[in-house]
């Protein structure tokens, strides 16, 4: 809008161009944008808090779940007879229209605020009842018919409003980022099954270790994702339990008798989520521990990415002159200078995501311990910071599976080469020819570079039937469910 861009470049100046209404709050009086159907309260705070650049409007889910709140609170109020039938119609049809999406440019305070969240709920109060007026014929700013305080804003307070619109907000932007970790879980199983019969060479410590399959490293990374998924869909019921109904401190006060179960069971209704009263609203009105438990498990998902990131680029190093085990899809050329170079882009901006999402992890655990007595005033960053690990880890899961994983291809036959010409093939042959035959036969191989398999063969220790039944894929992978029975000896 044309008010906030004069709010940033004209240290809050309206233009002499733009109409506007006088609208009053206890401050004294606000001039407001005469098309704006927020009030002096989102006035103020817009003024206040150029901070971020980015405003409440630009996190949708936040809005929504802000509106449902109002929504549901409404029809409690009604239900219990404190807000009257026309009112509430008004009301009622204003917080529907902005959960379908609309007004949402309405919502201009920067989300990273001061006062715990009270420009946000002063916005969404202000935007629903000046919605709700022109629903009645009056114009905007006509309080007196009806209030953004003493109706939108009645049995509530911004203590139990926004975390627990924070909540529904978060809990639904997880849906996505579990849809994208499903996604690339089932990429790395294709990928699994696509490479099931490729022999490979282990390492750790960067060194050979034991013959394995490709196959067997995509699963370990299908696995993994999967306990990742497994571990924030957990974290995300935390923030089902929600301290609504216990507006300033918990306690319930200026509040009708019974409105805190009826609100729950309205929210519960309008969201489709499984929403519960906490069972301490002042601790829960306080106490920010769902949202660490939250970031902690995205925060491990995010490690978890960046590491398996890491090992597809050392895997597609070279190509010449790295490991070279697997080729990554080329998604842009990689260099200005250098002719013909491709970088790994996608692994890399995985990674980067990652380290932002761990920052966001310790913004949130001191905004966490930050908070004071009976309230925490720093909800703001906190939803601000979750929002954008949510985000931003989904976006990363969905162009690592689609740019990256996908298109992964290998070399079977130069994988078993390095294999059998790997001094790390001694341990598979151990049980066949012994362990001082296999540690003089690697020490052999390693000086003269012949192949191990071969110098078995020169030295008559097995037969090539044997050598090959030993390094079937299926024998390294699942020793046991071939069978342990010794090639050489048949017992």
């Amino acid at each position: 809008m044309a008010f906030l861009m004069t709010l940033a470049t004209q240290n809050c100046a309206l233009t002499d161009a733009e109409p506007t209404r006088l609208e009053h709050d206890s401050l004294g009086p606000v001039d407001v944008p005469a098309d704006a159907y927020f009030g002096p309260h989102t006035a103020r705070a817009v003024a206040n808090f150029p901070i971020s650049g980015r405003s409440t409007s630009e996190i949708p889910d936040l809005v929504v779940a802000l509106a449902e709140v109002k929504l549901a609170a409404a029809r409690a109020n009604h239900d219990l007879g404190v807000l009257a039938p026309r009112k509430f119609g008004a009301i009622d049809q204003a917080c529907r229209e902005i959960i379908a999406g609309q007004l949402h440019d309405q919502f201009p305070v920067d989300c990273i605020q001061g006062g715990a969240g009270t420009s946000t709920n002063m916005n969404i109060n202000e935007v629903v009842a000046n919605r709700a007026l022109e629903i009645l014929g009056h114009d905007r700013g006509a309080y007196d018919e009806l209030h953004y305080l003493d109706d939108v804003n009645r049995s509530q307070s911004t203590n139990d409003v926004f975390p627990t619109a924070l909540k529904i907000a978060i809990y639904r932007a997880i849906d996505p980022l579990l849809g994208a970790l499903t996604q690339l879980e089932g990429a790395f199983t294709g990928k699994g099954d696509e490479f099931a019969d490729v022999l490979t060479m282990s390492r750790t410590q960067l060194q050979d270790a034991v013959p394995m399959t490709l196959g067997l490293v995509f699963r370990g990374f299908a696995a993994g994702i999967a306990e990742e998924r497994a571990q924030i869909g957990q974290a995300a019921q935390a923030l089902k339990a929600i301290n609504l109904g216990g507006t300033a401190i918990g306690t319930e006060i200026n509040t009708p008798a019974g409105y805190t179960a009826l609100v729950r069971d309205h929210l519960d209704a309008i969201t489709g989520i499984d929403v519960r009263t906490a069972p301490n609203l002042l601790n829960a009105t306080s106490d920010m521990g769902p949202f660490v438990e939250v970031s902690g498990a995205l925060k491990r998902a995010a490690l978890k990415l960046s590491k398996i990131s890491n090992d597809l680029r050392l895997m597609s190093s070279g190509p010449q002159t790295g490991l070279g085990d697997i080729e990554l899809p080329a998604v842009q050329a990689g260099s200005s200078i250098m002719p013909g170079k491709v970088n790994p882009v996608i692994p890399e901006v995985v990674s980067q995501v990652a380290f932002v999402v761990a920052g966001n992890d310790l913004t949130i655990s001191m905004a966490a311990e930050g908070g004071q007595l009976q309230l925490n005033p720093f909800e703001p960053v906190i939803v601000t910071r979750l929002h954008e690990s949510i985000t931003q880890l989904a976006n990363a899961a969905t162009v690592l599976t689609e740019k990256c994983v996908r298109g992964i291809t290998t070399s079977p036959e130069r994988l078993r080469h390095r294999v059998y010409h790997s001094v790390g093939l001694a341990t598979a042959l151990t049980p066949l020819i012994g362990y001082s035959a296999a540690t003089r036969l690697a020490q052999e191989a390693l000086m003269t570079g012949e192949s191990l398999v071969d110098l078995v063969l020169r030295d008559e220790l097995a037969t090539a039937e044997e050598l090959d039944a030993t390094l079937e894929p299926d024998r390294l992978v699942h020793p046991h469910e071939v069978g342990t029975t010794s090639p050489s000896t048949g017992a």
